[in-house]
């Protein structure tokens, strides 16, 4: 498979391992917005987000639904909040370690839409190729962003920009549908007077060329769906060069007979098939062209959504391209991040449309423009996809900010850290899976494939002495049989250990020593 080859190619692909593992704290500018007991796992952080989400591995991995990223273009102009102004290389060394963790956070029925322009798409696309396989490759999209013409354009006046799509599993993705416009809807008509309702024609001849007719054409220069047929006033019909009709001969005069072949209002033309929308799906077949404002929004929808907000912000995204993304990618209270949240419409739309979500965000603008955009979306602001999805208002969210590493200088666990940080990680480190829900406030974490994991930390059994509930002793080793017992192999991490390797095998016990037996 093609490769990218660019300075400093080989470090960035090492540079996601190397980046430490911080925990996330609450915000000094507030933790908790709107509904305490809502806020369905919502979470806006500030940070750079290549720690961040490293911070979100030990209790995220494999579980986020959609992932929807506008990384920055590299269109050579700087912007306000953002360094735009990256050259090729600096660009493509700071999306892969990005993409990696990404990769890693999905569900395995998860997909990731990156939202790009001419200048790096196709770069990305073969960086993607690289990181998620070739064969995840799910689409190119092509969003029509604006309905002007800027005459002042040197060659061509660029109308569209690109969202790629991935799976993290092409075998476990599923992908919605379109719920139909009003403008599709009009399509139907029912000019006969049919006692099925309203209906609208489609062709009825396929290629000659393909599936098992093609090969049997191809063979012996005939075909079971080549064939004449004669409208109600005789006048004959044949197949185009190279087609054939799309149904058999017997199958041909049975709908015939049921009224379900149009042939013109005269009776007179070539065939067609009437499709009934009492019978059809009420939604249709995505399509990679995204051209419709009343469907998918323009630029200038997404900079006057953020403007009744009160600020600015370079090339927001309207809330309904969102809408389509997170409808075709995600059902209600899946997980949906972006990890450049920008102005913050990923979160909100996922908001208003009943998923949970994780937004990120480095700069000062994650308080001062994400914040308060989704504070009024708790509040049931109006604008955007609102009136469309009858947003009253509720839910919640929490504001979190990197803290400080597990490990300080010394290679020792930081004095910050508290129990559920370790947790995590340690369960990461051993099954590679996020640990599912919060920290019991036990040691046993929980059982992987017949073994128990435990975590001997910051005085997890009540007793915070050097030589108490963080040291593994024939005391503790007692505590943990009675309240959190495991009849099979036992894997328990902790400061030390008083207990002989007789005592320890005879326990199946695997001791762990804090914080040597973790890696950095």
């Amino acid at each position: 498979m093609p490769t990218l080859d660019w300075l400093n190619r080989d470090a960035a692909f090492r540079s996601a391992d190397a980046v430490p593992t911080r925990v996330l704290r609450p915000h000094a500018a507030g933790h908790l917005f709107g509904d305490a007991g809502a806020d369905g796992g919502n979470l806006l952080i500030q940070g750079d987000n290549l720690e961040a989400l490293r911070a979100l591995l030990p209790f995220y991995r494999g579980r986020v639904k959609c992932v929807f990223i506008d990384p920055p273009y590299n269109t050579k102009s700087a912007f306000e909040h953002y360094d735009d102004n990256l050259e090729h290389s600096q660009w493509l060394t700071m999306m892969l370690p990005r993409l990696q963790l990404l990769r890693e956070l999905l569900s395995e029925d998860g997909s990731i839409w990156v939202h790009l322009d001419d200048n790096e798409a196709h770069y990305n696309k073969v960086l993607m190729d690289e990181v998620f396989g070739r064969r995840n490759f799910v689409a190119n999209i092509c969003w029509q962003k604006s309905y002007a013409v800027r005459s002042n354009a040197e060659f061509f006046s660029t109308a569209v920009e690109h969202i790629a799509v991935y799976a993290r599993s092409r075998e476990a993705l599923r992908i919605g549908r379109f719920a139909r416009t009003a403008e599709q809807l009009a399509r139907f008509d029912n000019p006969d007077s049919d006692p099925r309702g309203p209906w609208q024609s489609v062709t009825m001849t396929i290629s000659l060329m393909s599936g098992a007719r093609g090969r049997q054409f191809a063979k012996t220069g005939q075909s079971a769906n080549v064939f004449r047929v004669h409208s109600p006033t005789g006048k004959p019909f044949d197949p185009p060069a190279r087609r054939c009709w799309s149904r058999s001969p017997t199958e041909f005069e049975r709908m015939d007979k049921d009224g379900r072949i149009w042939w013109g209002r005269d009776g007179n033309s070539p065939p067609r098939l009437k499709m009934f929308l009492a019978e059809s799906e009420d939604s249709v077949m995505p399509t990679t062209l995204w051209a419709s404002g009343d469907q998918f929004g323009f630029n200038q929808d997404g900079i006057r959504e953020v403007r009744a907000f009160g600020f600015e912000f370079p090339t927001p995204k309207p809330e309904k391209l969102l809408q389509q993304v997170i409808a075709l990618a995600t059902h209600p209270n899946d997980l949906v991040l972006d990890s450049f949240l920008g102005s913050g419409t990923t979160a909100a739309v996922a908001h208003k449309m009943g998923r949970r979500w994780i937004g990120i965000e480095m700069g000062d603008h994650a308080v001062t423009h994400c914040l308060p955009r989704l504070r009024k979306v708790v509040e049931g602001e109006q604008g955007g996809i609102s009136k469309a999805v009858n947003w009253q208002g509720g839910g919640g969210f929490r504001l979190l900010q990197l803290g400080a590493p597990l490990f300080d200088a010394d290679g020792e666990i930081d004095a910050e850290v508290r129990f559920a940080d370790l947790a995590a990680f340690v369960w990461l480190r051993e099954t590679g899976t996020a640990l599912a829900g919060p920290a019991s406030a036990t040691p046993k974490l929980g059982v992987h494939d017949g073994t128990a994991y435990y975590l001997l930390y910051n005085g997890i059994l009540g007793d915070r002495r050097p030589d108490g509930g963080n040291v593994l002793t024939s005391a503790v080793l007692a505590a943990l049989h009675e309240h959190c017992p495991h009849a099979g192999a036992k894997v328990i991490y902790g400061e030390a250990c008083r207990l002989g390797a007789a005592r320890l095998a005879a326990e199946g016990i695997t001791f762990r020593q804090l914080p040597h037996a973790l890696p950095r």
